[in-house]
């Protein structure tokens, strides 16, 4: 399996993927839930954390992506 820091890399440099057709499923530990957001909504890769474009920037970090999803369809899965 693809470590998730390559795999959120590949989508956004190589040609061949669209990321608008991406989302990702992280653990929220205040919510106690899955989240999910847009691929676009990432802003950068920072370390082993990505940061989420939204109202204030959010640090999520790697290790709590559990899901990404192209299309609907399940993707890459960290069990």
């Amino acid at each position: 399996m693809i470590p998730i820091k390559n795999l959120i890399n590949k989508i956004k440099w190589d040609k061949r993927e669209n990321p608008k057709k991406y989302s990702i499923f992280y653990f929220d530990r205040v919510f106690k839930k899955l989240m999910k957001i847009p691929y676009t909504k990432i802003k950068k890769l920072e370390g082993s954390f990505m940061v989420l474009d939204n109202e204030e920037e959010t640090n999520v970090p790697l290790h709590r992506v559990k899901k990404v999803m192209k299309n609907n369809k399940i993707f890459w899965e960290r069990r």
